[in-house]
């Protein structure tokens, strides 16, 4: 079985790599507008996010506002947004699964057979989770690089990487990284064929005791 200190630092690799989750899924700065080309106008940039879009000022002013149709977004937003908050749920039910199980928490029982399972359990739903981030990053970094070098894009409809790309790609390598270590908790149940009881052998008939 894994030690404490390999679940420990799994825990706290997929947990920084769910807040991480969090943070990406919350912000709007999935796309920001691009500067590429004749689009030399700086006076405000425009950034698209899971929730909202937002216009920021040279002068520092950002207005925001919430999509207020879901149906009428594009299928990379809507599909980017399910699987974002699916990820977190999971992320969600992973941890509570995996301080179960952890070998340092009393939680569980002390059946250290049923713990480990427990958070080799926590470690692949973790995976799941940071799976599914995966896609969703992906599918929007695609979107995002189609809709750039398509000609017939408008050069000032044309928008890059935001912020909330890039820690949405950490937090999903921290995921998989940390759901990995606490899978590593994988249970190997003790052979009991391999002990065998002392055997006693009868004595001879013919053997003699001496005085």
């Amino acid at each position: 079985m894994a030690n404490s200190g390999l679940q420990l630092l799994g825990f706290s690799l997929a947990m920084l790599g769910w807040v991480a989750l969090v943070v990406s899924t919350a912000i709007p700065q999935w796309q920001v507008s691009s500067y590429a080309g004749d689009n030399i106008i700086t006076a405000q940039a425009m950034y698209k996010g899971l929730w909202m879009e937002c216009v920021t000022q040279s002068t520092g002013l950002m207005n925001c506002k919430k999509y207020e149709s879901v149906l009428a977004l594009p299928a990379t937003t809507q599909a980017t947004r399910a699987l974002m908050v699916l990820s977190l749920v999971l992320g969600f039910l992973a941890m509570f699964a995996a301080t179960v199980g952890m070998k340092c928490t009393r939680c569980g029982g002390d059946d250290k057979l049923k713990k480990a399972r427990i958070a080799m359990s926590g470690g692949i739903v973790f995976i799941v989770a940071g799976l599914a981030s995966l896609i969703a990053c992906a599918w929007c970094t695609h979107q995002i690089v189609t809709d750039f070098y398509n000609p017939y894009t408008p050069v000032n409809a044309k928008y890059e990487f935001g912020s909330a790309l890039f820690i949405g790609w950490a937090g999903t390598a921290l995921a998989l990284l940390g759901g990995g270590l606490l899978s590593c908790s994988c249970p190997i149940r003790e052979s009991k064929a391999s002990y065998r009881a002392p055997q006693t052998y009868p004595k001879s008939a013919s053997a003699k005791e001496y005085v």
